[in-house]
């Protein structure tokens, strides 16, 4: 472009042909006059070449270091330009002179919306560069729609749809609100199924940002991060150029192992079996090491990912004991890269794990990496002896702690402090340890300690009574050194103060010796430590009255003092200490603190603080399991809710009929969004219609059929249940001469402890045009249920489509039929009883064209139910009389009667229920009324 400009070309010589600044400054200061006096004099009149050039003239100055403040008008008018070239460098001045609050952005919004919303690729990358580097409120929020857009728009290309998915994420780490994240959740993930891994890796990093604050919108990547591993390492599907050092695309399957730390292990068994697939090649891959640093540093950062992933799924496993091995070698690498990393995931590993055993094994060589050459290296090997303390080793790394502490750098030493001082409290197998150790480090800190270190001192002194003669007795002979820290001094003028009288009666202690010693330390402590010693003083005043005339002489000195906190102090001790002996004032209010309320350690709020929530958040602490088990239990947490039973117990009236027929509908299935709209999939509404009502309602007592159809897909169902155990097909037909890309099936359970469904494999992402793909759900019922599970399909046919429809997975499916005979039943019946255990209801009832009851009907209904028709039981013909025994896996066996009793002239019809469990016996009820109802 230079060697287009020679007027650019030339004033780029001058300057580099400059010898001193002054004429470097001189020739800037002449040209940037007479860009202004053309600016100025043209107004207007110049073309685009022109503009250009001085423009460019301007962001050269610009670049060397010197101010500019003329051009910004023209750069804002040649990003309209429709020349690449004049574009180009409008869009350049713009990221460079204007900043994100500069009143210029107003005017090229529109101009970066006219670019993104063309078709041309070179354009839509220009205004996203721009929206990335300017990144402005105002920015953003008018134009976050349209980056979106250009990144799920099937026209856009791989290399628009990169620079899209990073704007997004630049946006939203500035501007978080402006994004509507969990509205564009199923949208943005579906790209994670992207032909390119260029664009999944850009996607990738989005979704990162975004599941990290939206961890339920975002939970289906769960399933495409493990699909997309599986397919890289074990199918080997990625394309030459993306094998770097013949490693497939590491920089992809490090944030996939990553964004996968973000949830709770999977409770999918095929999602775990695949997964745990991956991580065994991924660490039989990494067991021996290349000749190839590039080779090793690959496999090194997918492979410490990998463990850190083991870990967080489960801390007892073999990968896990296999990666402790790998992480004892790691940690004595000559490479300091490999040093750290194996120690911080050796700390991940303390922090999680039951047993210490195997790390303790290595303690002697962590100790040692306290002195590594790298400081970063020494930080992380504090951090892995502060997770691995327990009560066994607390004394020695405490110890060693210490001891590294009086030569270790400025920058550690005060996390330092705020560690040992934990450790101290929390392994102390002494009172007289814990004070000791406390003491010791406050001395050797210095400057270091920060006040919560010496407030807990006095907050546990002050609780412990046992503790507080020991602590005054050591505090003093502390103070006797010649240098003393302030911080000492303030632990010992608050202890001596409240429990200096418990050691006065001892020889070296007395009063008079008390008060010299702590008022020597005086004259070099700030004002506000000098309060706390007056407040010591008129302390003593009350219990040693032979040093009272020394006290009341330092409170008269200070009562001239300038600051006015201690002149206040003085002034009020003073008054106090001169009242009569006989006067109970001064014991009133001299009376000893009482002990602190348990409150959170303030040890442990300034190390979290001090950590805080970095950009990629931790799904662990350290400092052991302990700290970690509330943290893990609350992301294992899923929130359950199981509906009361709809049916009643005892009789229903007919006149109450028709105004239960409004309830008797498939849609009391409908309250599953609700119950499961918290889980860790996104909600999504369920689809309606008379004739997906019909097709669900068939399917409750009918094997096979369709479940959901419209112009591009159908959706079928063929089913088989044995005991607790079910198998469902679920066969897809894609009905359009285009693919069905990133297409993905989850199902929602709504109590998963009662019901558990998982496919039997993770299903394809393509269903090729008008073909048909079968996918394997494996259901089994571990208690009694009320809720049918929702099925969520998600597919790209030009634009997203998400579709949940319930699956009629019912507890009438786990019932076995069972035969009785009329004696059998009707004991059985009677020794039920009534309510609770019965549940009974009315409703209107469809007779056939002749009049009569559709008595065969209501048998195929009562059979789909899974019960047995019993024949010959009932002395009425058109009653149907049915027995089932429900299986279930932890509630075991549960009988199960049903009597169905038609009315002809009344057309209504009564279904009664009898059961063990009164929940089944409602339930039961329930499901076979509405399919009675709607098959009427």
């Amino acid at each position: 472009m230079a060697a287009n400009m020679r007027g650019l070309t030339q004033f780029i010589a001058d300057i580099r042909g400059a010898r001193v600044r002054e004429l470097e400054e001189k020739r800037i200061n002449k040209e940037m006059a007479n860009i202004r006096k053309k600016f100025k004099v043209a107004d207007g009149n110049l073309d685009g070449y022109q503009k250009k050039k001085y423009v460019a003239k301007i962001i050269f100055t610009y670049i060397l270091g010197y101010k500019v403040d003329v051009g910004h008008m023209e750069a804002v008018n040649l990003i309209s330009s429709p020349r690449y070239s004049e574009k180009q460098i409008g869009y350049l001045a713009v990221t460079l002179l204007m900043h994100e609050n500069s009143d210029f952005l107003r005017l090229v919004v529109n101009s970066i919306r006219k670019d993104l919303h063309e078709n041309n690729e070179v354009n839509n990358c220009l205004a996203l560069h721009a929206i990335a580097n300017v990144g402005s409120s105002e920015m953003a929020e008018a134009l976050a729609e349209d980056v979106h857009r250009l990144l799920i728009s099937p026209t856009s290309e791989s290399f628009v749809k990169k620079k899209a998915a990073l704007t997004l994420l630049r946006i939203y780490r500035k501007h978080p609100d402006v994004i509507p994240a969990a509205e564009w959740a199923l949208r943005i993930v579906s790209i994670m199924d992207d032909n390119d891994l260029g664009v999944v890796i850009c996607v990738t990093s989005l979704v990162m940002a975004l599941a990290q604050d939206f961890l339920d919108a975002y939970a289906v990547c769960y399933t495409k991060a493990v699909d997309r591993l599986h397919r890289l390492i074990i199918d080997h599907e990625y394309p030459a150029t993306y094998a770097y050092y013949k490693v497939p695309s590491p920089w992809l399957q490090v944030k996939l192992l990553r964004l996968l730390q973000y949830y709770p292990p999977s409770d999918d068994s095929t999602v775990q079996s695949v997964l745990q697939n991956v991580l065994q090649a991924i660490m039989e891959n990494s067991a021996e090491p290349s000749r190839n640093v590039q080779h090793n540093n690959a496999q090194h950062a997918i492979l410490f990912e990998a463990i850190s992933l083991a870990i967080h799924l489960n801390p007892s496993s073999p990968l896990v004991s296999t990666a402790a091995v790998l992480l004892a070698r790691f940690i004595s690498s000559k490479e300091t890269n490999v040093r750290y990393l194996g120690l911080d995931t050796m700390a991940h590993l303390a922090a999680r794990v039951d047993s210490l055993e195997p790390l303790k094994k290595h303690q002697g060589t962590i100790i040692l990496s306290l002195r590594d050459k790298d400081i970063s290296v020494r930080g992380r090997a504090l951090d892995l002896l502060y997770s691995m303390c327990d009560t066994d080793n607390s004394e020695l790394i405490v110890g060693e702690l210490l001891r590294y502490l009086k030569v270790a750098d400025y920058a550690l030493r005060e996390e330092m402090v705020l560690k040992i001082a934990i450790l101290t409290e929390k392994y102390a197998g002494s009172y007289r340890w814990y004070i000791d150790t406390i003491l010791q480090l406050i001395s050797a800190a210095g400057d270091h300690v920060g006040d919560e270190v010496w407030y807990r001192v006095i907050q546990i002194t002050t609780n412990t009574e046992d503790l507080q003669t020991y602590a005054a007795r050591v505090v003093f002979e502390h103070l006797k050194a010649p240098s003393t820290h302030e911080s000492l001094v303030k632990v010992g003028g608050y202890i001596l103060g409240e429990y200096g009288h418990l050691i006065a009666n001892e020889a070296g202690y007395s009063p008079a010796e008390q008060f010299q010693v702590l008022h020597s330390k005086s004259q070099f402590c700030t004002a506000s430590t000098r309060s706390l010693l007056l407040s010591a003083y008129i302390k003593w005043v009350n219990v040693f009255p032979e040093i009272k005339p020394q006290l009341l002489n330092i409170f008269e000195r200070y009562r001239h003092v300038l600051d006015p906190e201690l002149q206040q102090r003085a002034c009020e001790f003073y008054a106090l200490a001169s009242r009569p002996e006989e006067d109970e004032i001064l014991q009133n209010v001299c009376e000893e603190m009482p002990p602190f309320p348990a409150r959170e350690s303030t040890l442990l709020i300034r190390l979290n603080r001090k950590h805080g929530d970095t950009e990629d958040k931790r799904t662990w602490v350290h400092g052991g399991k302990e700290i970690n088990l509330d943290r893990q239990l609350t992301t294992k947490k899923k929130s359950t809710s199981t509906p009361a039973p709809n049916g009643s117990g005892g009789q229903t009236n007919v006149q109450d009929a028709s105004s239960s027929l409004a309830g008797l509908t498939v849609s009391q299935f409908g309250d599953v969004s609700n119950q499961t709209s918290d889980t860790n999939l996104s909600s999504t509404p369920l689809v309606t219609g008379v004739n997906i009502d019909r097709w669900l309602n068939k399917l409750l007592h009918d094997a096979e059929g369709v479940l959901y159809e419209d112009v591009q897909i159908q959706i079928g169902i063929k089913s088989r249940y044995q005991g607790h155990l079910g198998q469902l097909a679920i066969y897809i037909g894609n009905k359009v001469s285009a693919p069905l890309t990133s297409f993905t099936t989850t199902v929602r359970v709504g109590d998963p402890e009662a019901l558990s469904a998982t496919f039997a494999k993770i299903p394809s992402s393509t269903v090729a045009p008008r073909t048909q793909t079968q996918q394997l759900l494996h259901v089994e019922c571990k208690k009694p249920f009320s809720t049918l599970p929702v099925l969520t399909v998600s597919f790209l046919a030009g634009a997203h489509q998400s579709i949940s429809m319930r699956l009629p997975i019912s507890v009438t499916k786990f019932l076995e039929p069972v035969t009785l005979g009329q004696t059998d039943f009707f004991e059985r019946w009677k020794l039920i009883g009534g309510p609770p255990r019965e549940s009974q209801s009315v409703f209107p009832i469809k007779l056939t064209a002749g009049g009569q009851v559709d008595i065969e009907r209501n048998r195929q209904v009562i059979s789909g139910h899974r019960f047995e028709v019993l024949k010959e039981i009932d002395s009425n013909p058109t009653n149907i009389v049915g027995a089932g025994v429900l299986h279930t896996s932890v509630d075991g066996k549960v009988g199960c009667l049903l009597r169905l009793e038609p009315n002809r002239e009344a057309k209504l019809c009564r279904v009664t229920v009898r059961s063990t469990s009164e929940d089944i016996a409602a339930e039961v009820e329930k499901l076979v009324k509405i399919t009675l109802v709607q098959d009427s």
